[in-house]
Parts: structure tokens; sequence; C-alpha cells
């Protein structure tokens, strides 16, 4: 397998995750998984890998001041 792979993002947004992953994540039937938007790029993980990486790389001060300067990027807005 290639470590770099390209995918077809449909005009609703859908991708689909390659087969080698839904299976090593035992996802085959579908299921949730964590996305963490890089700004640069997006990080797709199986379900509750990216809490634990983000605890890894980011204290919970520095993730809230990350988290705060978003706040005026429309575009990473949730409501």
């Amino acid at each position: 397998m290639n470590a770099i792979q390209q995918y077809v993002v449909s005009s609703s947004g859908q991708m689909s995750l390659p087969a080698n992953a839904r299976h090593r994540w035992n996802l085959d039937g579908g299921g949730p998984v964590d996305v963490i938007d890089l700004g640069f790029g997006v990080l797709t993980m199986p379900k509750g890998e990216a809490r634990r990486l983000l605890g890894d790389l980011l204290s919970r001060d520095a993730h809230a001041a990350f988290v705060k300067s978003l706040d005026d990027d429309p575009d990473l807005a949730t409501t």
C-alpha cells in the first residue's frame, strides 16, 4: 500500500474510507470515526483516538487557547 493515496470527495462532502482501514478499524458495517481539522488537512482516526492524540500533544490549556482562537472563523463554527 502507498502511504499517499488520492480519493474523490462528492459534491455533498462524502468520501469513502479505504477498505484496508475499514477492516483494520472494524468498520466493515460502517460506524463513527474521529476527524481533526488541522487547517491544512484533515486527519481521520478510529473513534476515541483523536482525544487521546490531542491529550498527548497539547496541554488542556493550550488546546483551550487554540479553540478560542478559532471563534472568528465561520468555516469552523459549530452549532
